[in-house]
């Protein structure tokens, strides 16, 4: 198992915003994070919230692997476990400005607009490949790579978004100036 430079058994908000800037790929296909969003058991917007059930298991698991759900019976959301095991604890992969495998993207997504192909989550798990085969995979390993971001990147946080409990809670983290973000940040 390659290691990885992020620790994710620190809290999901610094996970969170330490993923900004990294590149994430999937079969060689991917991009640069640019916004995440962070769970954790204690807080009431997390699948976690109510204790493990078959659907939230892996949240429950070993750091640095893949979380994946539906969302809204559609979509696979990709998120990574943190915090030690037992925890319940994960962020959101919001969006990724795509840098390699961009005709495999297009052809997933069905669209030729680079900066519409990874602006949300669900655009995220589509352009990716995303399935439910991905749950509880290890992120240090084939089919997923996670690279350190090159250099330390400015990062904006808010609100999150698409929810509807403490919406107040500011763990939603960006990579500022992107273009490629699902909304921009206020």
């Amino acid at each position: 198992m390659k290691t990885l430079a992020i620790d994710f058994l620190a809290p999901s908000s610094e996970v969170a915003r330490r993923l900004i800037g990294a590149t994430l790929l999937v079969n060689s296909v991917g991009g640069i994070i640019v916004e995440t969003e962070a769970y954790d058991r204690e807080d009431p917007a997390s699948h976690s919230f109510s204790g493990p059930t078959p659907r939230n298991a892996v949240m429950f698991g070993p750091p640095a692997h893949a979380y994946v759900y539906r969302s809204y019976g559609i979509h696979w959301c990709l998120n990574i476990v943190c915090r030690e095991e037992g925890h319940g604890a994960g962020v959101l992969i919001r969006a990724i400005e795509p840098i390699a495998g961009l005709a495999v993207m297009c052809q997933r997504r069905g669209l030729d607009d680079v900066r519409l192909l990874c602006a949300g989550p669900g655009r995220v798990g589509q352009a990716l490949g995303i399935t439910r085969e991905h749950n509880g995979l290890s992120i240090a390993a084939p089919p997923f790579e996670l690279l350190p971001a090159a250099s330390r990147p400015r990062v904006v946080r808010g609100p999150r978004i698409g929810i509807s409990k403490a919406v107040e809670q500011p763990w939603r983290f960006g990579l500022e100036g992107s273009r490629f973000l699902s909304r921009p940040f206020r």
